[in-house]
């Protein structure tokens, strides 16, 4: 039976192509206005920063909660590629530290969307599935480096997770006014007393 030849390479549709990176620009475009500040860009800023017509946009996304759910996903994509391994087997106080300087640049860096997105996800499924992803990873994160002192506690997990988030770093940054490193310390020392406890 003679071999099968070999299949020859797929060509990528230059139309397809293009739409690909229509789309890309396009959730691009919306991340970085929120990461700058503007909390609830409209589609129109979104296309003026994509440089593309509003009807390019709107052929890729069926409506706002379609381009919610694609920048989400880019947004946690960014939060992974930046994401650090923290040695589960450094002694407890290098691995808090490591984790908390780490908690406070990746909650500077996502404060912009952090804000954009309470404003409307209790109107949006997909956002609310994202804010999920980001909780599991954060519970994910901390059962692996804390493994020895959780020891399967449950609540000791929750709290710790609770103590990592956005809204309490939001109330430490923006209700009291704390600056970054200050904030920092506090998140440390939070997280120090729970992991010490007796």
């Amino acid at each position: 039976m003679p071999a099968a030849s070999p299949r020859p390479p797929q060509r990528i549709d230059g139309r397809t192509a293009r739409s690909e990176r229509t789309r890309n620009a396009i959730v691009e475009a919306h991340v970085a206005l929120i990461l700058e500040g503007d909390l609830r860009p409209t589609a129109d800023r979104i296309a003026k920063q994509a440089g593309v017509s509003l009807r390019a946009l709107w052929s890729h996304f069926a409506d706002m909660e379609a381009l919610f759910a694609a920048s989400g996903e880019r947004i946690l994509e960014q939060r992974d590629e930046a994401h650090e391994a923290i040695p589960a087997d450094l002694p407890l106080a290098a691995r808090i530290d490591a984790y908390c300087h780490q908690r406070a640049r990746m909650l500077e860096h996502i404060a912009p969307a952090a804000k954009a997105s309470a404003l409307k996800e209790p109107f949006s499924p997909a956002l609310q599935s994202y804010r999920r992803s980001h909780v599991d990873r954060i519970r994910t994160e901390l059962k692996i480096l804390f493994a020895r002192e959780l020891n399967g506690d449950e609540t000791l997990l929750a709290a710790l997770t609770a103590t990592s988030m956005w809204p309490t770093w939001g109330t430490l940054r923006d209700a009291m006014g704390l600056e970054p490193d200050a904030a920092r310390l506090v998140l440390t020392r939070a997280v120090t007393a729970l992991l010490t406890a007796r």
